[in-house]
C-alpha cells in the first residue's frame, strides 16, 4: 500500500472516531475555533531506558527514581527502547511477566522490540512468552520495520497506525496528544535480529525504507514531531543500521531514544549533517547504558514549525537512590522463588574471579579477547560433546553468549545461569579445515572492536593479525592432539567440532555453519549449555581457567 492510500485510509478512519488530523499540528493553521496557534516553543520531556535484560535486583530503586521524575516533570513520558529479555534467573524463570509487572506499575507510555525479545522463536512454544508479554502490557507497542505477518501468536497483536493506540497491541506508528500537542512515534528493531536472536517467520524489513515511509505518513499527518525508538545501537555496524546512520538518512526525525550497544551516552547527541554532509535540522540521540543501572532524562525545546531549538539530558544513577516500599514489597513474590534455584551450589568453587568485561572501545572484552572464562565455557562443551561423539576434537561459544561474571568463590546455579542464560543446546558439527577457517575469519573481522560473534575457542588455538583486511586475518591455526601437542588444520580435511545450536545455525552471522546446518551436518545433542557447565566445574571442583595463548593477535 502506498503512503497516499494509508494516509486516506488513515484519514477516514480517524474522522470517524472524531480526531482531527493535520490542521492540529499544522504551523500557522488554526483551531478547532477557528484561531490561530500561537507561535511559541514546545517542550517534550521524556524519560526512557533499555537493554534491562531482566535485571530486577534494583528495580525498587528504578521505580524511586521515576516517581521524583514524574513529580518535578508531571507530562513527562516513560518510553524504553527493548531487550526486557533474556539474561536473568528473573527471565528463565518468568519469561518476561515479572518485569512486566514492574513495568506496568511504573506506567510505560510505549516500547519497541529489541533482538532478545524473540530469542524463545525457536523454542517449543515459539513467541508464546513475547505474545502473552504483549497482551499483558498496560501500554502499546511501536515496531516499524517488523513484520510479524507470518508469526501466528504475533499477527493478531499488529494493527498498523494508531491516533489512538490501545495497550496490548502493536503498532507501525503511533501519535500522541501531550500537553496540547501531537507527537508521532515509529519503532525500529535491528535487522541483525535475524543472525542473532531466533525470530523464525518474523522479518525485518531495512530501517532506513521503512522509517522514511512512517514519518512521510506522520507528516502527512501535520505531525511535525517525532520520536524514534530503536533498538539499532547508537554506533554499531553501520553495514546492518545503527542510530547515528538513521539520524543523517531520515529526515524528519528529532529525536532517537535508542538501545541494543549498551551506550553510556551521559549526555545527548546532536545529528545536524546528512549523509552528504548537508545541514539539516537537528536530530538528538540519547541511550541510557544497560541492566536499569540508569533512568535517562531528555528535555528537548521545539518552535512552532516543529524543529528542534534546544535539548538537556542526562543519565540518573539508579542505585543512588532509595528503593520504594510498595515494588521492594512487590520484589519479594519473585526473588523468593528464585533465591532457592540461585543458591544451590554447584560443587565447583572459583579460585578467583571469572570475568566476562564489556568495553565502549577496544579495551580486552569478551566479545574480541580469549579469557579464562571463555575457555572454561568451552572446555566445558568439549568435555561434554565428547561423551555423544568421541571424534569431536573442537568447541567453539560465541563471545555475545557470555552475559556475566563469575565470583570468585562457591559457584551456584545462579552464577552459571546467569552467565549462560539463553537455554542454548550443545551441537556437532562437521566441517573442514577450510570452513573453519572461514568462521574464524568471521568471528575476528570486527576486531579489536568488539563482536557477538567472536569465538572462544578449546581444543585448538589461531593467530591472526587484526591490521589486516577482514577476511584475510587469520595466519595460522593448530587443533590438538589428544598427547597434547598441535598439528596445522589441514583445509582440506574434515574435523568434527561441537557450539551451541544458536551459533550451529547461523546465529551471529556465521554463513559458513548455516550452510554445514542446511546440509545435515549439524546434530543437536539437546544439552543445555548452563547444565553443561555446572557438570563441568562440579566435575572440576576447584576451577582455575587462565589465558593460554589460544587466540592471538598479532594486531596489537
Amino acid at each position: 500500500m502506498s503512503v497516499k492510500q494509508t494516509f486516506k485510509r488513515l484519514l477516514v478512519s480517524s474522522l470517524a472516531v472524531g480526531v482531527m488530523v493535520s490542521p492540529l499540528a499544522m504551523p500557522g493553521s488554526v483551531d478547532a475555533k477557528g484561531k490561530p496557534y500561537k507561535d511559541k516553543p514546545f517542550n517534550l520531556s521524556i524519560m526512557h531506558t533499555n537493554d534491562s535484560h531482566a535485571r530486577l535486583d534494583n528495580v525498587a530503586k528504578k521505580v524511586t527514581a521515576v516517581k521524583e521524575v514524574r513529580a518535578a516533570k508531571p507530562g513527562a513520558l516513560l518510553l524504553d527502547a527493548g531487550d526486557v529479555f533474556s539474561g536473568s534467573l528473573y527471565f528463565n524463570q518468568f519469561k518476561g511477566q515479572a518485569d512486566l509487572e514492574f513495568m506496568n506499575l511504573l506506567d510505560y507510555d510505549l516500547m519497541t522490540f529489541g533482538n532478545h525479545e524473540f530469542d524463545l522463536g525457536s523454542s517449543p512454544e515459539g513467541h508464546q512468552a513475547l505474545a502473552d508479554f504483549v497482551k499483558n502490557a498496560n501500554f502499546p507497542f511501536v515496531s516499524s520495520n517488523v513484520n510479524f505477518s507470518k508469526d501466528p501468536l504475533l499477527k493478531p497483536l499488529f494493527k498498523g497506525y494508531a491516533l489512538k493506540p490501545k495497550d496490548g497491541s502493536i503498532y507501525s506508528s503511533v501519535v500522541k496528544k501531550v500537553k496540547g500537542e501531537y507527537v508521532g512515534f515509529i519503532g525500529l528493531t535491528t535487522e541483525e535480529t535475524t543472525d542473532i536472536s531466533s525470530p523464525e517467520n518474523i522479518v525485518f524489513e531495512n530501517y532506513i525504507k521503512e522509517a522514511s515511509k512512517e514519518v512521510k505518513l506522520l507528516k502527512l499527518l501535520g505531525v511535525n514531531k517525532i520520536v524514534a525508538i530503536t533498538h539499532l545501537g547508537y554506533d554499531d555496524n553501520p553495514a546492518y543500521d545503527n542510530d547515528l546512520e538513521l539520524a543523517k538518512h531520515v529526515d524528519g526525525i528529532d529525536v532517537i531514544i535508542g538501545g541494543h550497544s549498551h551506550t553510556q551516552l551521559n549526555a545527548p547527541v546532536v545529528v545536524s549533517s546528512d549523509e552528504n554532509g548537508k545541514t539539516k535540522n537537528p536530530t538528538v540521540i540519547v541511550q541510557a547504558y544497560q541492566y536499569n543501572d540508569y533512568l535517562g532524562t531528555l528535555d528537548v525545546t521545539f518552535d512552532s514549525k516543529g524543529k528542534v531549538v534546544g535539548q538537556a539530558g542526562q543519565l540518573i544513577k539508579v542505585a543512588d537512590k532509595a528503593a520504594d516500599p510498595e515494588a521492594s514489597q512487590l520484589l519479594t513474590k519473585y526473588s523468593s522463588q528464585i533465591d532457592e534455584i540461585k543458591n544451590t551450589p554447584t560443587g565447583g568453587v572459583a579460585e578467583q574471579a571469572l570475568l566476562a568485561p564489556r568495553t565502549e572501545g577496544t579495551g580486552t572484552s569478551v566479545r574480541n579477547s580469549e579469557l579464562p572464562l571463555g575457555n572454561l565455557i568451552t572446555d566445558g562443551m568439549l568435555d561434554k560433546a565428547k561423551d555423544y561423539n568421541p571424534n569431536v576434537v573442537m568447541a567453539f561459544q560465541n563471545g555475545g553468549g557470555i552475559r556475566a561474571t563469575i565470583d570468585q568463590g562457591e559457584i551456584t546455579y545462579g552464577d552459571v545461569l546467569t552467565t549462560l542464560p539463553f537455554g542454548n543446546t550443545l551441537a556437532t558439527m562437521k566441517l573442514t579445515g577450510a570452513e573453519i577457517k572461514q568462521a574464524l575469519e568471521h568471528s575476528v573481522s570486527q576486531a579489536p572492536k568488539e563482536s557477538g560473534g567472536f569465538l572462544h575457542v578449546s581444543g585448538m588455538k589461531f593467530t591472526y593479525n587484526s591490521s589486516l583486511p577482514a577476511g584475510s586475518r587469520v595466519l595460522k591455526m593448530e587443533v590438538k592432539n589428544a598427547d597434547g601437542t598441535f598439528t596445522t588444520i589441514d583445509p582440506a580435511q574434515e574435523y568434527v567440532i561441537a557450539t551451541n545450536a544458536f551459533t550451529a545455525k547461523g546465529g551471529d552471522g556465521f554463513t559458513v555453519f548455516k550452510n554445514a546446518y542446511e546440509q545435515g551436518r549439524v546434530t543437536d545433542l539437546g544439552a543445555s549449555d548452563w547444565e553443561n557447565l555446572r557438570d563441568y566445574v562440579a566435575e572440576l571442583k576447584i576451577v582455575n581457567p587462565v589465558v593460554e595463548g589460544r587466540i592471538v593477535d598479532e594486531g596489537r
